[in-house]
């Protein structure tokens, strides 16, 4: 209510949503390891009850917005692009097949499967469109109506996905490290222990060949469920910033996304993609096909990943020279979106550079290298670098103010009155100053004000050489500043196509942080796959979120 301060309502609602996330983590964690007394049925029916709970709230906002639909009420503009959320229906369409994959599943395998897993995806296809449908209608929403309610529902729904989030990455990585441990070997690390963690169902499918294409399917589905639900709970923790905020009202630029002008980073973006995808594709097939092959697929993916990393170093600290030489201030008003924008950059490039120290390390201290490893050694370095400057570039790109229209580019409309009484548009102000448009036509130009600008043919002539030489020095000035521009949305294009280039090795199971087998031996076979399991979820959804904020970066420049 209206009486409680809302500091306290803010601390009571993430102290109820840390301890409900908790409690999921822990029960995760516990099917994962097998412990006694826990089963799926108990982690799914926890999930399916936070589901029916944020439905439950989703559906109570809906109606009231409803009733409440002729009030005017304040926005956050910087919330909930549109391009964000068609990105994260796009993953939702995926992840309702997903959905699908897992009820025919539950149906073939009926027989020795709890209800719960069918019953999961039914809640979760229902919670997903609904979900969507929201976030759509009210991410930009500022509440200040029922705030200490909304307050709970609104962390409730963030954890709520963040639980979802983490029982896909479980299973995802559950399935990676299966294929993993077959590989270790056949590159000759005969010495790990071998033990598959196996979580099949214990009966005979009823169709093998659908239950193939649906075993197979789930798991090359999974990282675009992944990546829906931390954009969900990204979008859902904006709002939850946003409850009983004042917004300072102010006029919003439209930036939408074009493609003139960045020819050049989409034809290397594109480049960069195509050769990515198939390095993955011929990777899956050769690694673990024989040591050799298996080595040989190392080695491509380093010497491709350090390439295109060398690439994308250069083309930011390119952009970094321009941001220097140019003399604009920075927006340090408050919002939310830009600050959680800010601070998940910085946040989930730590598992990358986790990953990439634990790389260097054991380059260092073990006593064999094989040849690939070798390889492992400048990609890690890169990795670390890369990320440095991509930060930088990116945190200070969307914290630049907007170039401001100067007044002598802006065109002036004009009226003026002709000698039929009627009124007409002049092409632009500087042709009034060059008197060409009173002599062509004949015509007294007018500002809107009323004040007559007609010159003596004497003075337009002398005006003319006066304004030759400053019209001269302003476009070559306005010119540079083109061509900075122009640079500056070329390299914001490239390093997004690169950022999504490197979204799709690690998201599809293309990772030598397994497969080099060199960690395993400095670390222990198990504390590092629990720190690659840990750091591989981050640095997976680091490469989305900078392909996010790069697309907003071209659009903003």
């Amino acid at each position: 209510g209206g009486s409680y301060p809302q500091k306290n309502a803010e601390i009571l609602s993430s102290q109820y949503g840390i301890n409900l996330f908790l409690a999921g983590l822990l029960l995760t964690f516990a099917w994962a390891v097998h412990a006694v007394g826990i089963s799926k049925s108990h982690l799914l029916s926890y999930l399916i009850t936070l589901m029916l709970i944020q439905l439950l709230w989703m559906l109570w906002y809906l109606c009231r917005s409803c009733t409440q639909r002729r009030l005017i009420r304040d926005k956050d503009t910087h919330a909930g692009a549109r391009w964000l959320k068609c990105g994260i229906t796009l993953f939702a369409v995926i992840t309702l097949i997903l959905d699908s994959f897992k009820i025919g599943y539950y149906i073939d395998f009926s027989n020795c499967l709890s209800p719960t897993e069918g019953i999961f995806p039914v809640t979760h296809a229902v919670h997903t469109i609904l979900q969507v449908y929201f976030l759509w209608c009210h991410a930009k929403d500022i509440i200040q109506s029922f705030k200490t309610l909304e307050r709970f529902g609104v962390i409730h729904s963030v954890f709520t996905n963040l639980l979802l989030w983490t029982n896909g990455v479980l299973t995802e990585s559950k399935h990676q490290l299966n294929e993993h441990k077959e590989r270790l070997i056949t590159l000759g690390f005969g010495n790990i222990t071998i033990v598959l963690d196996d979580h099949a169902p214990q009966c005979n499918c009823t169709t093998t060949t659908l239950c193939s294409i649906f075993s197979q399917g789930i798991y090359y589905l999974y990282p675009f469920n992944i990546e829906y639900h931390i954009l969900a709970s990204t979008m859902l923790y904006v709002l939850w910033k946003n409850i009983g905020r004042k917004v300072e009202h102010h006029q919003q630029h439209k930036t939408p996304f074009k493609f003139h002008g960045i020819t050049v980073g989409m034809i290397f973006g594109l480049i960069v993609l195509t050769s990515t995808i198939a390095i993955v594709v011929v990777y899956l097939i050769q690694i673990g096909r024989s040591k050799i092959k298996s080595e040989l697929a190392l080695i491509m993916f380093y010497l491709h990943a350090i390439f295109v990393l060398a690439l994308m170093c250069t083309a930011g600290i390119v952009a970094l020279l321009i941001y220097r030489l140019e003399a604009r201030s920075l927006d340090n008003s408050k919002n939310p979106a830009r600050k959680l924008d800010a601070e998940l950059l910085v946040g989930t490039a730590a598992g990358s550079w986790l990953l990439s120290w634990g790389s260097i390390l054991a380059i260092i201290c073990a006593q064999a290298h094989p040849k690939y490893t070798w390889y492992n050694l400048p990609y890690s370095v890169l990795v670390i670098i890369e990320k440095y400057i991509q930060n930088l570039f990116i945190i200070e790109s969307i914290h630049r103010e907007q170039e401001k229209v100067n007044d002598d580019i802006k065109t002036l409309r004009i009226v003026t009155i002709s000698r039929g009484s009627t009124l007409s548009l002049t092409p632009s102000y500087k042709e009034i100053y060059n008197g060409r448009a009173a002599r062509d036509n004949g015509e007294v130009p007018c500002l809107f004000k009323g004040s007559i600008c007609g010159r003596e043919e004497t003075s337009q002539e002398n005006s003319s050489v006066m304004h030759s030489t400053s019209d001269f020095s302003f476009y070559s000035r306005n010119s540079v500043t083109n061509n900075k521009r122009r640079i500056l949305k070329n390299i914001a294009a490239f390093l997004f196509l690169c950022n999504l280039s490197l979204w799709i090795p690690p998201a599809f199971g293309c990772r030598p942080e397994y497969d080099n087998g060199l960690e395993e031996i400095v670390f222990g076979f198990e504390p590092w796959i629990i720190v690659v399991n840990l750091a591989m979820p981050f640095s997976i959804f680091y490469r989305m979120h900078s392909a996010a904020s790069l697309f907003e970066v071209n659009c903003k420049t």
